[in-house]
């Protein structure tokens, strides 16, 4: 039986896994696009695209599209796991709803989809599992406690897949984008904006996330953004890279943060976030008042 390559991207609408499934189709790569509904993915059959319908929070739709690969190629040869989106905001007032559909999207739904891939991946002896998680699944900032804690769940779950089955020929990559010029943050924003409440304590925290999301691609840190198609690339390299890296970042300069997470006390990192975001507060505190100092870097403990 001939090795299968055919590469299977989730979340191909826009973004990252666009960008993917162009780059890699241009190259002679057989790659099955999928998006929860073909209409947005249409245009991708003139790049050279085949087309799966393919919705991560559904257990039926996982196994259809994995099949329809199956049928044709023999295996899902090299499995991208890009869908995803960020839920942003304090956590207490995140809708459980909210929080659980975070989950299905980027953690349970990728694990799944894996699991459904990869018997066809041993039989054959070769395959490659690129999990596109984030900078955010080494690091945390203050608002994006539900999206960080996803994709810290991804970074694990790749570490230890990793080991399970590298010796069936499978390898297990991770690719870490930081700041990304995509419709994610749009959506992340107006996602944040409408869970406002007034008279919330956290409306001005929440406000402030939102401005803070914003503020990623413009002015300097817009210096640091990168567009879909320098993931792609990398995306590109760690599935034909004969000895490929456990994790690729992308740009490489946004290992200056995961960098200053690691060796910076807990404490320090509150106090470095304290300075990109207002600590939520009682009502009573304010500009001047003693609980409005108490959020100040140099009186964090």
């Amino acid at each position: 039986m001939s090795t299968s390559r055919a590469v299977l991207i989730t979340g191909c609408s826009s973004g990252i896994g666009r960008a993917t499934a162009v780059r890699l189709a241009e190259r002679g790569w057989t790659v099955y696009a999928s998006a929860r509904t073909l209409a947005t993915i249409e245009d991708l059959r003139g790049a050279g695209c085949r087309l799966v319908t393919l919705d991560v929070c559904s257990d039926a739709s996982m196994e259809a599209a994995v099949a329809t690969v199956e049928r044709t190629e023999g295996a899902v040869g090299v499995l991208v796991n890009n869908a995803g989106y960020g839920l942003e905001g304090a956590i207490e007032e995140l809708p459980p709803d909210e929080l659980r559909r975070q989950f299905e999207t980027n953690v349970f739904g990728p694990v799944r989809l894996t699991q459904l891939a990869l018997p066809a991946m041993r039989r054959q002896g070769w395959g490659r599992v690129v999990n596109v998680s984030s900078v955010g699944g080494r690091i945390t900032v203050p608002g994006g406690g539900a999206y960080h804690a996803s994709k810290h769940a991804v970074e694990a779950l790749s570490d230890v897949l990793r080991f399970e089955v590298r010796r069936f020929g499978i390898e297990v990559v991770v690719v870490e984008p930081g700041a990304v010029a995509s419709r994610w943050v749009g959506k992340a924003v107006s996602d944040v904006e409408r869970r406002v409440q007034p008279g919330s304590p956290y409306a001005a925290f929440d406000h402030a996330v939102a401005r803070r999301l914003e503020s990623a691609h413009v002015g300097v840190l817009a210096l640091l953004a990168r567009p879909p198609e320098a993931v792609a690339l990398v995306v590109e390299r760690a599935i034909t890279a004969a000895h490929p890296r456990t994790r690729y970042v992308v740009p490489p300069a946004a290992r200056l943060f995961t960098g200053a997470h690691r060796v910076l006390p807990d404490r320090a990192w509150d106090a470095l976030m304290g300075r990109m975001l207002p600590a939520p507060a009682p009502p009573s505190s304010g500009p001047t008042g003693e609980g409005h100092r108490a959020t100040t870097p140099r009186h964090r403990r």
